[in-house]
């Protein structure tokens, strides 16, 4: 119809001028998404998308669950679909595009059977010969394969044929796979620049359901990512603001991603309305699918603690959370070292055979000295010597000599402590060095 005409039917009508390029844009997007479910997806036309799922249907708990996932997907992008399933590619896009409910169907007899009933129009290249199809009384795919062929081909495009016969798996049928770009940036660009955190979280959902499917088609996982915010330049000229999040481990899950991304957008502070949203993956590392434990370890697995440490990270920013960082070194002071959270982790001390006798966790930041009461040092109460000495004699390659030897004590209390006595000086000198628990 004319837009005049169909104003003047509907006047609450609103006219939106098509944009071939966004809808480009929108279909990529969502064809980059569906990467995470198999890697063989591809164009079909301007609003179809085929995906070859035979090999994913064990890994994501059947045909149910794989639809529901994706039909999810799709959605979180901010897009409907209607989903069809079949043994044939041709057939299922035939599935999708009929009218009421969308078949979804596995064996190949189910398939034809089903295809048998469904009307001529739906085949694109029976479009000009709908016309006469229906005065001979051919009205659905049946009909039309009862026809012969050979006058088929005479009174219609030979397309017709072929593209029935790729339906019912009688032709071959060859794609074109998509291909993941080599690196991983995309940006959503709003209706109205927005100040509202919910609909920044929204639009930030987009990009890490399309990362997502990036991460599994390239077989990699994010370390790091920067998620940019740039503002309506109509009311201020401000740069644009770049929110770093820095995992503890790599990771590719959508859910994770989105939840560290809900706790920084929740506490940051807007300087104008946004317009775009950018994501950009920053740092990538190898891909390492999870493996479960036979007898699960009480109390939480190592990838708990490292979810908990990016999740502190997002809520207090990484400069606030220090990670241990021990140094090969007998002084206790030099051992203990920290970093912080942002850096990369240093690898840890391994056992090399030696022993060390038992120290505490909690050392003062400065040695306490300690008086002598009837040669023996005090520290609220006279200290009995319960283990000892562990004798050190370090630090003379930077400077920083120390000769101690090391006790644990007790007081009359019960506490134990962690002292020591230098071994430089004539007169011996006893120091509170850490406190047992």
């Amino acid at each position: 119809m004319r837009a005049a005409s169909a104003q003047l039917l509907a006047p609450e009508l609103i006219l939106q001028t098509r944009d071939v390029m966004r809808e480009n844009i929108a279909r990529d997007a969502v064809a980059l998404a569906l990467l995470q479910y198999t890697p063989e997806v591809t164009i079909a036309d301007a609003d179809t998308l085929l995906m070859d799922v035979s090999a994913s249907l064990s890994a994501f708990g059947g045909r149910r669950h794989l639809c529901h996932r994706v039909i999810g997907s799709v959605q979180a992008l901010g897009f409907s679909l209607r989903l069809g399933m079949a043994p044939v590619a041709q057939a299922s896009w035939l599935f999708a595009h009929q009218a009421g409910r969308a078949r979804r169907v596995i064996r190949l007899e189910s398939m034809r059977r089903r295809l048998n009933a469904l009307p001529v129009e739906l085949l694109t290249t029976a479009e000009r010969y709908q016309s006469w199809l229906t005065g001979i009384g051919c009205s659905t795919l049946a009909d039309l394969r009862r026809l012969p062929r050979a006058g088929l081909k005479r009174r219609t495009d030979p397309a017709l044929q072929d593209q029935l016969d790729r339906a019912y798996g009688e032709a071959p049928e060859l794609f074109e796979w998509i291909q993941a770009p080599e690196s991983f940036a995309a940006f959503l660009e709003f209706a109205y620049p927005t100040e509202q955190a919910e609909q920044l979280l929204l639009a930030a959902q987009r990009l890490v359901v399309q990362m997502t499917g990036w991460l599994v088609a390239r077989q990699r996982a994010v370390s790091a990512l920067v998620l940019t915010l740039e503002y309506e330049r109509r009311r201020s000229r401000l740069a644009s603001t770049d929110i770093e999040i820095t995992l503890a481990e790599p990771a590719w899950q959508e859910a994770h991603l989105l939840r560290l991304m809900k706790e920084r957008l929740n506490q940051l502070v807007l300087k104008a309305p946004v317009n775009i949203l950018r994501l950009k993956a920053k740092q990538l590392a190898a891909f390492a699918p999870p493996t479960a434990q036979l007898f699960p370890e009480p109390g939480g697995t190592p990838a708990d603690y490292r979810r908990l440490l990016e999740l502190l990270m997002a809520r207090l920013g990484p400069e606030a959370i220090r990670l241990p960082a021990p140094a090969s070194d007998h002084r206790p002071e030099a051992a203990n070292q920290w970093q912080i959270s942002s850096q990369p982790q240093q690898k840890m001390l391994t056992d090399t055979g030696t022993r060390f006798a038992e120290r505490p966790f909690w050392l003062l930041e400065q040695p306490l000295a300690l008086t002598l009461r009837g040669h023996r040092p005090f520290y609220g109460s006279a200290l009995h010597l319960l283990s000892g000495p562990e004798r050190i004699e370090a630090g003379w390659w930077d400077g920083d000599i120390a000769m101690r030897d090391y006790f644990v004590a007790q007081g009359e209390e019960g506490a134990c402590y962690w002292i020591y006595r230098e071994r430089d000086i004539d007169q011996a000198r006893w120091f509170l060095h850490g406190l047992f628990a």
